[in-house]
């Protein structure tokens, strides 16, 4: 067998952006001819793949599937480059299989766990594609999550809401509550559930904007100018804290509460994600 010289493996991976590992395995497959090498990695999909790797991706589909007792959900982003293919049969199919696929796959491991299939697409459809992130959610106890994706695949969301009793899912009301929940966070975007998940940092921040704004007048009147500010931006940015999107008057813990106290229970927003198509 011919030896393989760490010069021959760098220069296979220039001419093919295919990684090292992948040129010394073809190179030894070739018995160190470097243009059998090239034709093993093309025809294995490897330096299309790669080629095309440094190609921006910024268009795709992210997709959340909820399980059946609703106590699990998974949602995953892949990018293509193109809104064209984007909305192309076979690459709304590819996005139905990585789902599939990202079933038990720890937080955004799916590039590396599926990386053959997406080459393999890459290949076929000749467009750079990315197994950009995914992120499964198992109830912590007893509760439901739900999933809600908008707008042909551009924004996903994925929020777990905790109960205090595992019958009140089969209530109308909760299941209306829980999709409720899911719009909300689509159409108002929270940064966080509650307050106290803000930052210090962050509300030092805001607390200094906010008296450089008001420069000049009495401490105590710049003091409640400043904490109403701050209220403000709480009610802006923290989930629970925010105007429900379908009853402006009440704010997300006002609908959960009366909601728990409608059904005999107690609801609370454990986590949640929302993912925006190439943000």
């Amino acid at each position: 067998m011919a030896e393989i010289s760490a010069a021959l493996v760098k220069e296979l991976r220039e001419e093919t952006g295919v990684g090292m590992m992948e040129c010394k395995k073809a190179l030894v497959e070739a018995n160190g001819d470097k243009a059998a090498a090239i034709k093993l990695l093309r025809e294995s999909g490897m330096a299309i793949a790669a080629k095309k790797a440094s190609r921006t991706a910024k268009q795709g589909i992210i997709a959340a599937e909820i399980a059946a007792d609703a106590q699990s959900g998974r949602m995953i982003e892949i990018n293509c480059e193109t809104d064209f293919v984007a909305k192309n049969d076979n690459f709304k199919a590819f996005v139905v299989e990585m789902l599939a696929a990202a079933a038990g796959v720890p937080d955004n491991a799916l590039a590396e766990t599926a990386k053959a299939q997406v080459e393999a697409k890459i290949a076929e459809i000749g467009e750079n594609i990315i197994a950009r992130r995914n992120l499964t959610y198992q109830v912590q106890g007893t509760g439901a999550v739900v999933g809600y994706v908008h707008l042909g695949g551009k924004l996903g969301v994925l929020l777990e809401v905790g109960f205090q009793k595992a019958a009140s899912l089969a209530n109308p009301a909760v299941k209306t509550l829980l999709s409720d929940l899911a719009l909300h966070v689509t159409a108002v975007n929270p940064v966080c559930i509650t307050r106290d998940q803000v930052p210090a940092e962050t509300v030092q921040a805001e607390k200094e904007i906010y008296a450089k704004q008001v420069e000049g007048k009495p401490a105590n009147i710049v003091d409640k100018i400043v904490a109403g500010k701050l209220e403000k931006f709480y009610g802006q940015i923290c989930l629970v804290e925010q105007p429900f999107v379908k009853e402006q008057d009440k704010t997300v813990a006002t609908i959960l509460a009366e909601t728990g106290k409608a059904v005999g229970d107690e609801f609370v927003i454990r986590r949640f994600a929302r993912w925006q198509l190439g943000a």
